[in-house]
């Protein structure tokens, strides 16, 4: 049966619809579960990631061609704050977020529908907080435990308001600063070395965004309140794991650079073919499900892994002009894939 192809908003669109026909009688719940199966989540949007890629470069130029210009006033403006007391920043940061929070918490009031602007002023006063926090943890003592006991107040301030405006956006803040304040926890335990509990930062956050990921399935959908930032959470896990992994299976549990300059590639070959095992075993998982955000995160890190494989072993083995000829061939091959994707796509939908 043909389906409906449609991207993630779309579909989010259409699904709010149906459950609203289906709360004021207008379809009956037999006839909603009928008209989803006819609908499908479009995956990864190739032609809107080339589109915008092509933006970032265009206006990256543009910011080039101004700073060649302005240089020198630039330079010139921020001197003026070298001198200025920290203090001075956290409480003007302090000062933007609660006006940030204060027009937001009073449009989403006047103006629940205007979703977008609330949502984006919130977003600022997230911002806002962020830096006033990193001021206030540059005029405190690093060594001194508040210094992490301010990144954990910055989870409670992001969790309570991404669970107040049922945000997902803020959500992704909570779990970001979350990340911070556990580098920064296990730094402070261990005399802000590179080891705790004989673990390098990537292992830590391996097992972090493990441990993130597991709860986001089994423990956050007991909390009513955080049941609709599972599948938020469960991506922030996986990006967790998968570049902490990725970092793992370059540098290995060393802490030393010059420990890790000695050995060779294949002496911690052991966690790169976890990371390839991890990100195929996603791609299929997904697959198998149909969850495009899990396949396309398993895909786009097996990726990654293989060619971070072939640049190890190949760099220093082969011609230079057969290297990069096997890499352009190589990502030639996955283009015309992802094209040949992209074209089923369409063709599928008219």
């Amino acid at each position: 049966m043909k389906k409906l192809d449609l991207s993630r908003h779309e579909k989010e669109i259409v699904d709010q619809a149906l459950d609203f026909w289906k709360a004021n009688g207008s379809l009956d719940d037999q006839k909603v579960q009928e008209l989803r199966t006819t609908i499908d989540e479009r995956s990864f949007e190739w032609k809107v990631l080339a589109r915008y890629a092509f933006w970032v470069a265009l206006a990256s130029l543009i910011f080039s061609v101004v700073s060649l210009f302005s240089d020198n006033a630039l330079e010139k403006f921020i001197q003026q704050f070298y001198d200025t007391p920290n203090v001075i920043f956290c409480f003007f940061f302090a000062g933007l977020a609660f006006a940030f929070y204060f027009l937001g918490f009073r449009n989403k009031k006047r103006y629940p529908e205007k979703t977008f602007s609330n949502e984006t002023l919130m977003l600022a006063g997230s911002f806002s907080t962020a830096a006033c926090i990193g001021f206030l943890g540059q005029v405190l003592d690093r060594e001194n435990h508040f210094f992490s006991i301010l990144f954990f107040l910055s989870i409670l301030i992001y969790g309570v308001l991404s669970v107040k405006l049922s945000s997902k956006l803020i959500w992704i803040f909570t779990l970001v600063a979350l990340g911070i304040w556990f580098a920064t926890e296990t730094a402070y335990h261990s005399d802000w070395g590179w080891k705790f509990w004989g673990m390098n930062y990537p292992l830590r956050f391996t097992i972090f965004g493990a441990i993130l990921t597991t709860a986001a399935i089994f423990v956050q959908p007991k909390f009513a309140s955080l049941k609709p930032f599972k599948s938020t959470s469960i991506i922030i896990g996986l990006l967790y794991t998968m570049i902490a992994l990725w970092c793992l299976s370059i540098f290995g549990n060393y802490s030393d650079f010059e420990a890790w300059t000695k050995i060779r590639q294949y002496e911690i070959l052991y966690w790169g073919l976890l990371a390839i095992a991890l990100s195929l075993g996603l791609a299929l998982y997904g697959l198998k499900r149909k969850d495009t955000v899990i396949r396309d995160i398993g895909f786009v890190f097996f990726l990654i892994n293989l060619y971070t494989r072939f640049v190890e072993y190949l760099w220093d083995n082969i011609n230079r002009t057969i290297f990069f000829l096997i890499l352009a061939i190589s990502f030639w091959v996955v283009g015309r894939w992802s094209e040949k994707i992209w074209k089923k796509q369409q063709s599928s939908s008219e």
